[in-house]
């Protein structure tokens, strides 16, 4: 048989090039036919049901156009996306598809793991019943959680800092029991928040503007915060023109709701107690921490909540105390306490203070600060082998779900001499927040190279201008509460840094790699949390929600569907999730999410139709609850 110069049998070349032949006519024919049908589709009446939503981008690679999804509608593309030819999978299938009624309106302001019913069934003692205690199995509600009936669109930063609906939390206990330290007023249909606070009476700023004297707030030097006992978040709401951004906590309230408030406020914060169970942040995350007047018994417990705060404080960081006993000579009346009552508690966070090998730095005023160590060469050198607290001798640091408190001294990282920062040096905001973080470059993140970091944020760069175009509204400032719910090494909080928004991210907990510690290094807030429970925060909390890979990771631990249910929750009315994943994953995200009164359609991966990562956009429609009849 002839051959051909390449030594291949000419039967065999023809047979090669029709197959080729056969695959471009395919895809021509194809594109053709998708060509022809965009042209009768657009001919066609808005889609009327759910069905004809899944759309897709055109045969172009990269589209340089992608759909706009600027309102609370999405509107279908020119081209339906036929998944059960290629893929095998039964879309919209009506039959099998739940709607989700809504809850009762008594479930408006419903905190599975923190509800107040809940709590009183468990110990009081260190506010174990304020802890998180999320609901049995059977006992998940398997309803939508209604907004109020006159539910208004949170007003946008930076107003939103001063101002919130009083019909989206119609709560008016703080301002009357709080209405000389001016947290919040109530103004007619609005509630104005003035910036005052227990001890700063002059307002967050000024109060700011004091500690600034003692602690170097302007230099980059601090970038994360932590404010126990937060209240409406004032504090860390005024750090923020400072470039400082602060995690808040308080208490699930029975009904003062501050931490809503901190949220409604576009202030990052989320519901948490100092109770026997360490903060749900890995070890050396916070630059700063501050406790004003925060009812945190600093001086039970053998000092053991100052001992968490050493764990989660950064060395070289901040602690920083204002209320009682601080200044307690000049305050010990309106306190309705003794002088030797106050005293005692002083001198017990002094000494323990002081165990924990901290410097005082100043006390001045109302303010008194304290300095953590750069490293423990000094303190273990200087400790008795009977010294308490005792270093930890095992366990991981950056446990922190579920996981109850120690008292011994989080071990740092062991260093070379007494200048060297243990764990690594940081850069200063905002170099910090793209410079390869020490963890990394320890290589103590298990296959987490500098290289990767740094494509990871090209990546980054590259879906956030994707998604700026499919999005239209991202970069309006329609968005201010964001969550990434799989947030790996925060590449999406970074590459949103140049938008008016923050990221809560999160790490799911039990996860392979555990990176919440590269996050806070970089200077951007997260917290753990597993999926299969709910997360710690009021209901319509977060504009934006981003669940890269989430649904795929948790569809063989629980049941996805609670995990939607959760999702509509925190989201806001006309808030955006966006989901990428497999198609197969996704087609059972819209299954639900078409029950749970979304709208969403599915388009390409930004790098063209042919990855096989798609993105699921949906928007949670507006809809309220209906008014308690008389």
């Amino acid at each position: 048989m002839a051959k051909d110069h390449s030594g291949s049998p000419k039967l065999y070349q023809l047979e090669s090039k029709r197959k080729r032949l056969t695959w471009i006519l395919g895809v021509s024919g194809l594109c053709i036919l998708f060509y022809v049908l965009g042209a009768w589709q657009n001919a066609r009446p808005t889609p009327s049901s759910q069905s004809e939503v899944y759309t897709r981008v055109g045969c172009d690679v990269g589209s340089p156009n992608p759909p706009d999804i600027s309102t609370s509608r999405i509107s279908s593309l020119s081209i339906p996306i036929d998944f059960e030819s290629h893929h095998q999978l039964v879309v919209n299938n009506s039959k099998s598809s739940e709607n989700f009624a809504p809850c009762d309106m008594s479930y408006s302001e419903y905190t599975p793991c923190q509800e107040p019913q809940r709590g009183r069934k468990f110990d009081r003692n260190m506010l174990k019943y304020r802890e998180r205690h999320c609901p049995k199995k059977e006992e998940l509600l398997r309803c939508l959680i209604p907004p109020p009936p006159n539910y208004k669109i949170p007003f946008k930063w930076p107003q939103s800092r001063d101002y919130a609906w009083f019909a989206n939390i119609p709560h008016k206990e703080l301002s009357i029991e709080k209405a000389v330290q001016n947290w919040v007023q109530v103004e007619g249909d609005r509630l104005r928040f003035p910036g005052g606070g227990t001890m700063f009476p002059h307002g967050a700023d000024a109060y700011i503007d004091d500690i600034s004297e003692l602690v170097p707030l302007t230099s980059g030097t601090i970038r994360t915060a932590i404010d126990t006992g937060c209240g409406v978040a004032s504090w860390g709401a005024y750090l923020l023109k400072r470039d400082i951004i602060a995690m808040s906590f308080a208490p699930r309230d029975t009904h003062e709701a501050q931490v809503w408030f901190a949220l409604e406020r576009g202030v990052p914060a989320m519901i948490g107690v100092m109770g026997s169970q360490r903060l749900p942040y890995p070890a050396r995350a916070f630059d700063m921490a501050h406790c004003s007047r925060c009812l945190i018994p600093w001086n039970k417990y053998d000092g053991l909540y100052l001992t968490e705060v050493d764990r989660v404080l950064r060395p070289g960081g901040y602690w920083i105390l204002s209320g009682p006993p601080i200044r307690w000579k000049t305050y010990w009346k309106g306190w309705e306490r003794t002088q030797k009552d106050l005293k005692q508690e002083q001198d017990a966070i002094e000494d323990t203070a002081r165990r924990l090998c901290w410097k005082k730095v100043i006390e001045k005023g109302d303010l008194a600060v304290w300095q953590k160590p750069l490293n423990h060469i000094k303190c273990i050198k200087n400790r008795s082998p009977n010294h308490k607290p005792y270093i930890c001798k095992s366990g991981n640091p950056d446990a922190a779900w579920y996981q109850d408190m120690e008292a011994c001294i989080t071990p740092l990282p062991e260093v070379t001499n007494s200048d060297e920062v243990a764990g690594g040096a940081l850069e200063k905001w905002p170099e910090r927040a793209f410079a390869t973080p020490p963890r990394i470059s320890s290589g103590s993140i298990p296959s987490i190279t500098t290289e990767k970091f740094q494509e990871d944020n090209q990546v980054w760069n590259e879906r956030v201008s994707y998604y700026k175009r499919l999005i239209g509204l991202l970069p309006q400032g329609r968005y201010r509460n964001v969550m990434d719910a799989n947030a790996y090494l925060g590449g999406f909080a970074a590459a949103l840094s140049k938008y008016p928004v923050w990221v809560m991210n999160v790490v799911p907990a039990k996860s392979d790699l555990d990176t919440l510690g590269v996050i806070y290094e970089r200077g951007f807030i997260g917290t753990y949390n597993d999926w299969c429970e709910a997360f710690s925060t009021y209901p319509r909390t977060y504009d934006l929600i981003h669940a890269g890979g989430l649904i795929s990771l948790y569809q063989d631990r629980c049941d996805i569907t609670y995990i939607l249910l959760e999702m509509d929750r925190i989201l806001r009315p006309e808030g955006t999730v966006i989901f990428r994943d497999v198609v197969e994953v996704l087609v059972k995200i819209k299954s639900i999410a078409d029950g749970m009164r979304w709208q969403s359609r599915i388009v390409d991966h930004e790098s063209g139709p042919f990855n096989p990562e798609k993105i699921l956009i949906a928007v949670k429609t507006y809809w309220t609850g209906e008014a308690k009849r008389e």
